[in-house]
């Protein structure tokens, strides 16, 4: 657990209160508090994202937890010992630290890279390397890629090395700053993704900085917003948070659409699922007029939905540039969230709804999603359902374009099916 108490940071002569924008996040070396006060737990084996506008001390927050930056006052604690009583040198090699653009060593291959604090720590060469070779294929990457240096790497992948690198001494404690937020969208997506993947096996205590509050709350199990000068505004489950901001500034901050992001904290009940007649890639277009509908779901040999097709553009066979993908897939045990948004972005209306392999297992319209968002809130509103309940963030993995499997395994299906 990392605690905070009463922990402010002031730069120069300033007196408490006086507040000044930090547009580098890292403190004003020209007087101005950075934070103010900061009282907070980040708890064992959980993830606590700190977000908020520039000039909140997010950033100097994190930084004062492995002393790169000395607090003015207050105290810091690492699972019950305070960070200002122990050896700097210890207290980091303790701490896996990520930051943006991974800051990985530019004259040292992948794998030494990710051996960099186990060697420090005295760990023999080759277990070294052996407990690397793991962590860089755990993190997704190709193993053939650990001779490579980091300039002939992608962003995305020098992150996950980055993290791999932040993993190799297994620290119980992480601290992570920004660690997505130099690449593109979908590579961003595809790290939170494995990133929440990682923390469900390992379950580390992980102080995680964000400005994305779309970010903060996919991966926090608790987000703590900071306003400028590093005053604490809430400390809340992202549930909770969404559903009930304390005040305007984290309302405003938050967004407004955060009761549609809400459900994705919202695991979907059983539902019935309509039996979905399907066409296979390669089927003639009497096989798709035969259907009788406008739109027709594709499926893969695998049974996995690929897209939809147009029934009066078919004049051949199937193929891909005849998918329309523009309808998300929602997975059976996934969220309300999930099944509503694959209803509305569907072009025939029907959301398509697989199972945890993908597979095709029915569709539901946004007609049949709502009533079951109504009786949530029904029973929410009674007090029957906890506002902070979490469906364990499956909500990223379950909205996806339809991508076919790499390799089929399976005829597809159009038995009727519930979700759940």
């Amino acid at each position: 657990m990392i605690r905070f108490e009463g922990v402010t940071k002031r730069y120069g002569d300033a007196p408490s209160g006086s507040r000044e924008p930090d547009p580098s996040g890292g403190g004003r070396a020209d007087g101005g508090v950075a934070v103010d006060n900061l009282t907070l737990e980040a708890p064992t084996g959980q993830i606590t994202v700190l977000v908020g506008p520039s000039g909140c001390g997010k950033t100097t927050t994190l930084r004062m937890v492995n002393r790169m930056i000395t607090p003015t006052s207050g105290t810091i604690s690492v699972d019950g010992r305070d960070t200002a009583s122990m050896d700097v040198a210890e207290l980091r090699r303790g701490i896996g630290y990520v930051i943006q653009h991974a800051g990985l060593f530019p004259h040292r291959t992948v794998v030494d890279n990710v051996m960099t604090v186990p060697r420090l720590l005295g760990v023999d060469r080759r277990e070294a390397r052996t407990r690397a070779m793991e962590l860089i294929e755990r993190v997704g990457l190709d193993p053939a890629m650990a001779r490579r240096y980091p300039a002939q790497l992608s962003g995305g992948q020098q992150q996950r090395v980055g993290v791999a690198r932040a993993l190799a001494a297994d620290p119980p404690v992480m601290l992570m700053d920004e660690p997505f937020s130099a690449v593109d969208p979908v590579v961003r997506e595809q790290l939170q993704n494995e990133f929440l993947r990682l923390q469900s096996e390992l379950g580390k205590t992980i102080l995680f900085v964000t400005h994305d509050i779309d970010e903060a709350v996919k991966l926090g199990d608790q987000v703590a917003v900071l306003r400028v000068g590093g005053v604490l505004a809430q400390l809340a489950a992202p549930a909770k948070l969404l559903a009930d901001p304390v005040d305007d500034f984290v309302a405003g901050f938050v967004g407004r659409d955060r009761g549609y992001r809400a459900l994705s904290f919202t695991a979907a009940p059983e539902l019935h699922l309509a039996d979905e007649p399907t066409v296979r890639l390669g089927a003639t277009a009497d096989d798709v007029q035969a259907i009788g509908a406008p739109w027709v779901l594709a499926v893969g040999d695998a049974g996995e939905p690929v897209g939809w097709v147009r029934s009066a553009a078919v004049d051949r066979e199937v193929t891909r540039d005849l998918l329309h993908r523009g309808g998300t897939v929602a997975s059976s045990s996934g969220s309300l969230r999930a099944l509503l948004d694959a209803a509305l972005s569907s072009p025939s209306g029907r959301g398509v709804v697989a199972d945890d392999d993908g597979r095709l297992v029915g569709t539901i319209t946004a007609a049949e999603v709502v009533p079951a968002i109504e009786a949530r809130r029904a029973a929410e509103t009674s007090g029957r359902v906890p506002d902070d309940a979490r469906t364990g963030a499956t909500d990223a993995a379950s909205e996806a374009t339809p991508q076919p499997a790499s390799e089929p395994t399976s005829e597809p299906t159009s038995e009727g099916a519930t979700a759940r």
